[in-house]
């Protein structure tokens, strides 16, 4: 049994822990080895080493470390397929959307790259006569990265880490303790780019365990996915302590399907937002708010290509929908499915006891779809991560809208029309904080913020884009003042001296 070292001061260490985590192929079930709950004294170690390497990564020049992330972009373009097939097996994504969590941590390395533009600041010559202001933007610290189990590769070094790197920051990374062979095989990419020892570090525990990086008065700040609960918990608890805090969680995205929309392409482009990465992302499409005049012809043609997706292990490359990450989460959703039916919904395609030839122990879920769904049913409104797709009835578009702004969530949300007013009534009237008009899953490239709303996120910078440099780092303005000989000589100085 392969038992998993941590990551500190740029070594895989052994950890002292009496606790350990199986993890699981989730395609065949079985276990694949085991993950440290490493102890509070190795987490404080991590910080300490995160703390020890700031000064020398802080004064490494913005270029110099531009320099070290290009030569991790180029590693994990050469170890993609490496990459690919431990995102595949250890999360359960099938090939193609394994292969795209790699190339978003690429994307976001590649935003990190652009830190000698992006964290220019600005300056401004005779701001008051004779006053000269300058804005920099600085690195705070050490900071702390706690990772989700559903993006092994994109969360921690697309949204995270390389941003961080790049300002000059140091990072402790939590990386899911089920998934978390990815963020370690990339730390060694890291380590082999140049990155100096301490700069990044990465540890598997508990919430225990956690609760020390969010008290560690060396921890300037937290970045973290997952459900809302803790991140409402990390966010208050955090903040109270004086860090700064982005916290992205939860969701039930919308999309509401106007009459005049071509039913099968907006069919199309529905479920594979529905049923890609099995309904395992913040940005899933799960609930369908579609007009009545095409419901039941658009509820037809969901059920039929839905049948069509290829249930299978994720690295068949001819599989189109993989398995549940684990098993835990898998036995919530089997559980979920039966509270919908006794709501009253109809279950019109039936996901459970999907068996796979050579695979009846992985954790398989089958496209599922409950149509009318009413307001009052959990299933429509709480968030359920797996394959599960809701429809909601509606008499029009007004209506329609309201009910997709009366849920308690909102990452992402979506149109399908033909009709221009409707589009940019939708686009000015929405909560959702990423909207598609006619794309099915509107998360723009990550030059662009990943901007959820209400509750899920919270914080006041989200990760990527522009925001993503002002999170990692802080302003500082100096204001300066040169004497000629006259002014020399001068002994009267105002009360708002230079401000007016």
């Amino acid at each position: 049994m392969e038992r998993l070292k941590y990551f500190c001061n740029g070594e895989f260490k052994e950890s002292k822990t009496e606790t350990w985590y199986d993890l699981h192929d989730p395609s065949t079930g079985k276990v694949t080895g085991q993950a440290p709950c490493c102890t509070k004294d190795e987490v404080n170690e991590a910080i300490a080493a995160a703390k020890a390497a700031y000064p020398a990564w802080n004064a490494t020049p913005a270029i110099k470390r531009a320099q070290i992330l290009y030569k991790v972009r180029d590693l994990l373009i050469e170890h993609m397929e490496e990459l690919t097939m431990l995102v595949a097996t250890e999360n359960g994504k099938v090939w193609s959307e394994a292969e795209g969590d790699v190339l978003k941590a690429k994307e976001g390395t590649e935003l990190a790259t652009q830190v000698p533009s992006l964290m220019q600041g600005e300056c401004i010559m005779d701001a008051s006569k004779g006053y000269d202001t300058m804005q920099f933007r600085e690195s705070l610290g050490v900071f702390a990265g706690i990772v989700p189990v559903n993006f092994p590769a994109m969360i921690p070094f697309g949204w995270m880490t390389p941003v961080c790197l790049a300002c000059g920051n140091t990072m402790v990374l939590k990386a899911a303790s089920l998934t978390p062979r990815t963020a370690m095989r990339i730390a060694e990419l890291y380590k082999e780019a140049g990155l100096p020892a301490g700069v990044l570090n990465i540890v598997t525990c508990s919430r225990h365990e956690i609760e020390v990086i969010l008290d560690h008065p060396d921890v300037k700040g937290i970045t973290f996915v997952g459900s809302t609960p803790v991140g409402k918990f990390i966010y208050q608890r955090a903040a109270a302590s004086g860090k700064r805090v982005q916290a992205l969680c939860q969701a039930k995205n919308h999309a509401l399907v106007m009459s005049d929309t071509p039913i099968k392409r907006t069919v199309a482009g529905i479920v594979n937002s529905a049923f890609g990465c099995a309904g395992q992302r913040c940005m899933a499409l799960s609930c369908c708010v579609v007009e009545d005049a095409i419901a039941d012809e658009f509820v037809a043609e969901l059920v039929r290509q839905a049948k069509e997706i290829k249930v299978g292990p994720a690295y068949d490359k001819t599989s189109k929908l993989g398995p549940i990450t684990y098993k835990k989460h898998y036995d919530e959703v089997m559980a979920d499915i039966e509270k919908g039916v006794k709501e009253g919904a109809d279950l019109v395609l039936d996901g459970r006891g999907v068996k796979v030839e050579g695979y009846e122990e992985g954790y398989y879920v089958g496209p599922t779809i409950f149509d009318k769904v009413t307001p009052e049913m959990s299933i429509g409104t709480e968030e359920i991560f797996a394959p599960v797709l809701c429809i909601k009835r509606v008499k029009n578009f007004e209506e329609g809208l309201k009910v997709m702004n009366a849920n308690p969530y909102a990452n992402g949300s979506v149109i399908f029309t033909q009709n221009g007013y409707f589009a940019r009534e939708f686009v000015r009237h929405t909560d959702g904080g990423m909207v598609g008009v006619n794309v099915g899953i509107p998360v723009p490239i990550g030059f662009f913020p990943f901007a959820g709303h209400k509750n899920s996120f919270f914080g006041d910078l989200h990760c990527l884009g522009k925001d993503s440099y002002r999170f990692f780092t802080e302003s500082k303005c100096v204001t300066t003042r040169w004497f000629d000989e006259e002014e020399s000589n001068n002994t009267k100085v105002t009360t708002w001296d230079g401000t007016i």
